[in-house]
């Protein structure tokens, strides 16, 4: 039996261009979307969001291309996958379930979907978490040289569509399950139902989620390139919580998101990569700490709602 987030019904909502997601729904009150990293699903959020809940509409969907939300067809220039196209899936799943503003917080992959939604779409963010990524140009600017070493998955599905899908679909398993184990998700974090949940969506996903990291090295970055030119940037609270790469990979990640936030709170937490799993509790209680901080305008609903 596939696992399921406890007290929460599934949603299935057309966002554009006849696209559906999937999304888990559940709680009452102000709204918070919850977007899930690699090489997970919604799933990843199942504590925190029963946590959340019980204060908040949660809502926690699969982005396209992943879990049980729609996979459309790569295009030639990227669009279909590339984060301002996710990020507008994002604002049209939370008005048709009714909210014209809402809370963000993403994680990995989802981080950097909720990081252009802030920038696309600031009158509909009201509050913003992004958790252990840096924005796309200074991903690809600090992973260079020898420290490029540990994002080898970005180069990888950054070539051109062919060769990346074959070389991965022929050991799915053994890709995606290395990425669980070796970024530090244990059994109790992860146990074995949900990792096979992981493992069967990815299987299914090859081609989409090849094509999501594709458009990161293309035109993900086109986009955030013409927004650091412009002097874009997040005017919502900001919070990033990281593991402390910068250690390791001798940057300064504080100093990279406040290029890019007016106001941040950047927290350093020694709880893993995957760390919905590993520390709901910690996350959970950052979550409602950002919440807590003033967002100009006030949340409003859409009228009916």
């Amino acid at each position: 039996m596939t696992p399921t987030i406890p007290g929460f019904s599934s949603e299935r909502v057309t966002v554009g261009d006849g696209v559906a997601l999937h999304a888990a729904v559940g709680g009452s009150g102000d709204p918070l979307v919850l977007l899930h990293g690699f090489p997970q699903t919604h799933l990843m959020w199942r504590h925190v969001a029963v946590d959340l809940a019980a204060e908040r509409t949660v809502i926690c969907p699969d982005l396209r291309g992943y879990g049980a939300s729609d996979k459309p067809a790569e295009t030639a220039d990227g669009s279909a996958y590339a984060k301002r196209t996710m990020a507008a899936d994002v604002v049209a799943l939370a008005r048709a379930l009714g909210h014209e503003r809402f809370a963000l917080a993403g994680h990995d992959r989802g981080a950097l979907v909720a990081f252009r939604a802030g920038l696309d779409h600031p009158e509909a963010i009201t509050h913003l978490a992004c958790l252990d990524v840096l924005p796309t140009l200074d991903m690809w600017d600090v992973l260079s040289g020898v420290r490029a070493a540990p994002g080898f998955h970005l180069y990888l599905m950054a070539q051109p569509p062919g060769l990346p899908e074959r070389m991965i679909a022929a050991s799915a398993d053994a890709f995606f399950g290395w990425f669980l184990d070796a970024w530090g998700a244990s059994g109790e974090a992860i146990p074995a139902d949900v990792r096979a949940a992981y493992l069967d969506a990815c299987r299914a996903a090859v081609p989409s989620i090849v094509a999501d990291y594709r458009a990161t090295a293309g035109v993900d970055v086109a986009h955030d390139q013409a927004d650091r030119d412009a002097g874009t940037r997040l005017t919502m609270p900001l919070t990033v919580v990281q593991q402390d790469w910068g250690a390791l990979l001798g940057y300064d990640a504080k100093a990279l998101w406040s290029a890019w936030a007016d106001d941040l709170n950047h927290v350093t937490a020694d709880v893993g990569h995957f760390m919905a799993e590993t520390a709901p509790a910690r996350i959970a209680a950052e979550l409602r700490a950002l919440l807590a901080r003033r967002s100009s305008p006030p949340l409003s609903r859409l009228s009916g709602s």
